[in-house]
């Protein structure tokens, strides 16, 4: 194991991981790239947001399986590893003012205890290189914000031994570097949104720059662009595989596969903390750790 480079994506529900980073992973793993996500719910309080399984009474009463599989699928597709942190769904708040949050869900678990399930995680798999959500949770959902919360903790918590005792948690070890994943930058929907204009084509992404603007959605800093065009159909078939959450006549497939890859052909990162030595910007979430693997 010391020689093989490894790859945790830590993700707050299933489908997240096929939406955010998918192609990337798909890249590594096909260059020999032991790649593992943690996921940290089981999705139970995700809504169907596919029209075309909205009303199923079989989908709405075995949510929490059907997803299970689901994520199955998608594992396969994109050929990595994949555990359950066992946490519960928070669910979307919705309403002004918000509902409180239901009892028992991930997002009001103890910060500490919950990263240390993580911290399990990583001492067992010895990832040098981790992906996660920013302080935001790339979106304002509370299981995306707590995502961050426990991986920020998690990624040192793996090598305090006070703080998480080897008996209890396994082997103290350190990851070299955490990513924060911004592939729903602004760069790249701006050029896409461009390049189907430009093409007599409808855009799906008018609404989302609206957004932009309406929200004053803070610009990221996107330090890594990892080249994977060449894995974006796997990215979408393992997408698909989340038939409750994705409509694959929807807004997610509208921009053609050949322009994609011309006007965009990488996945972006904000590298969050590094141990080891890189040149910004990157091309490689490994750049810095080859060397020492």
């Amino acid at each position: 194991m010391t020689d093989q480079l490894r790859l945790m994506a830590v993700h707050a529900h299933p489908d997240d991981e096929s939406s955010k980073g998918a192609a990337t992973m798909a890249k590594y793993v096909s260059e020999g790239v032991d790649v593992l996500v943690v996921t940290c719910t089981g999705g139970e309080r995700g809504s169907i947001l596919n029209p075309k399984l909205q009303g199923d009474k079989y989908v709405e009463e075995h949510i929490h399986e059907v997803r299970k599989k689901e994520m199955d699928e998608a594992r396969e597709i994109l050929g990595v590893k994949q555990e359950w942190l066992g946490f519960v769904d928070s669910g979307l708040p919705e309403g002004d003012p918000l509902p409180p949050l239901p009892e028992g869900c991930f997002a009001l678990e103890d910060v500490d205890h919950a990263a240390g399930e993580l911290v399990r995680k990583i001492r067992a798999f010895r990832p040098q290189v981790i992906t996660t959500y920013d302080e935001n949770g790339g979106y304002p959902h509370p299981d995306h914000i707590m995502t961050h919360k426990i991986s920020m903790v998690a990624f040192e918590g793996a090598a305090d031994t006070e703080k998480y005792p080897e008996a209890e948690y396994g082997p103290a070890y350190q990851p070299q570097k955490l990513y924060y994943n911004q592939g729903f930058n602004r760069p790249r929907t701006e050029a896409l949104h461009q390049a189907m204009l430009d093409r007599g084509l409808e855009s799906p992404y008018g609404d989302w720059l609206k957004r932009w603007e309406e929200f004053g959605m803070k610009q990221r800093t996107l330090t890594t662009h990892v080249p994977c065009a060449d894995f974006y159909e796997i990215r979408d078939k393992a997408l698909i595989a989340h038939a409750t959450q994705i409509d694959p006549d929807g807004g997610w497939f509208k921009v053609p596969m050949d322009i994609q890859r011309e006007v965009w052909p990488t996945e972006e990162y904000e590298l969050a903390k590094s141990l080891v030595d890189t040149s910004l910007p990157e091309d490689d979430l490994f750049a810095g750790v080859r060397d020492n693997a």
